[in-house]
């Protein structure tokens, strides 16, 4: 089921939390809608889910109207799953319980899915991992295992959108990162059409087919993680994806010399005219190199943290602070006076000049 939001604006009295939102969400893709507190992400998910109506727009799901200005499908007549962050399991309920609850109520669970609905509980434990925790109480699994209940739970109907607010985040580090790959193939086994709502850009890059940006109620940038990480649109999208040195300069057509500096030229031909309008050029932490002596911008290591496969760097250039990533091919110190050079990542036209 694909789903299509045209022209949506929310407007809380005087605050427009979204503004003229365009995006197609296509039957089996998992989309990630990314951006800091307070950028309307929730907004639009609590629209696709029929607990707010829009201002303006209209929202469609396999061709069917389900949200205008003048008609909001309630969330129980549509045919999508959710899973919250604060896990939201009945705590009198075992966890098989908790599976079977949506096949006996959800409007869209088939006549075939509720006839076998133990097999189906049975199934989707299996497939989160829980198939001997049927019998358990909320209260008597770790965090990660009530994700998974949630999941199971959710996606047991058969729902053909499943909605995800910031799963992840009540999680610590390492089970953030075993729950990606859980919902990674948890997806590829039930090609289920997902909307993600996360602040975090790294969830978003290792999960999502799509990537949506979204910056004070507007989307900033639509495009696969690499795109995204490659080839970002706008200074934001830049400095909030992979956290981007914002370089400010000069640009003369595709050349561009940092900070001003004549003796240091660069050239590009990816970076977009909307980055280029601002003066600024965006270069990845891992996109310099550094090294004692040569041709390049100079700085000054100002710290330098070990990160067990390489080293972080922070480097002041003209009073900017720069982040760089480096390998141990050579050792930098505190205090010691730098060469940095643009090295280019590949596949991509970027190429550092040096100027007579």
């Amino acid at each position: 089921m694909s789903t299509v939001i045209s022209g949506i604006t929310k407007k809380f009295g005087g605050t427009t939390a979204l503004a003229s939102i365009d995006l197609t969400i296509e039957d089996g893709e998992f989309v990630a809608i990314l951006g800091p507190s307070g950028c309307g992400k929730t907004t639009l998910l609590r629209l696709l889910a029929g607990f707010d109506s829009p201002t303006e727009g209209e929202i469609t799901m396999n061709g069917w109207q389900v949200a205008s200005p003048n008609k909001t499908v309630p969330p129980e007549k549509r045919n999508i799953g959710m899973v919250f962050q604060s896990f939201a399991l009945w705590p009198h309920l075992k966890v098989k319980e908790q599976v079977r609850f949506p096949l006996q109520h959800h409007n869209f669970a088939t006549a075939e899915v509720k006839k076998s609905s133990e097999s189906r509980v049975t199934e989707m434990l299996s497939m989160v991992g829980l198939a001997e925790y049927g019998d358990r109480m909320p209260n008597e699994l770790s965090g990660g295992q009530k994700q998974r209940v949630a999941i199971a739970r959710a996606l047991a109907p058969k729902p053909a959108l499943l909605l995800m607010d910031e799963p992840l985040s009540s999680l610590d580090a390492e089970l953030r990162m075993e729950m990606r790959q859980e919902i990674q193939i948890i997806h590829r086994m039930m090609n289920t059409s997902i909307a993600y709502v996360t602040h975090d850009q790294g969830e978003a890059l290792a999960m999502a087919d799509k990537i949506v940006v979204m910056k004070d109620g507007h989307i900033e940038q639509v495009g696969s993680p690499e795109e995204i990480y490659s080839k970002p649109q706008t200074p934001f999208v830049a400095k909030f994806v992979g956290k981007a040195n914002i370089i400010e300069g000069k640009w003369i057509n595709n050349s561009f010399k940092p900070f001003h500096d004549e003796s240091v030229l660069w050239t590009s031909m990816d970076v977009p005219d909307g980055i280029k309008k601002h003066g600024i050029f965006p270069v990845r932490p891992e996109h310099f190199s550094l090294k004692k002596k040569g041709e390049g911008l100079i700085g000054t290591v100002k710290n330098a943290m070990f990160q067990g496969k390489e080293i972080h760097y922070s480097i002041d250039v003209n009073g900017t602070l720069l982040n760089i990533h480096s390998d141990y091919s050579s050792r930098f110190h505190v205090g010691e006076e730098v060469i940095i050079e643009l090295s280019p990542p590949k596949n991509r036209n970027l190429t550092p000049v040096a100027v007579e």
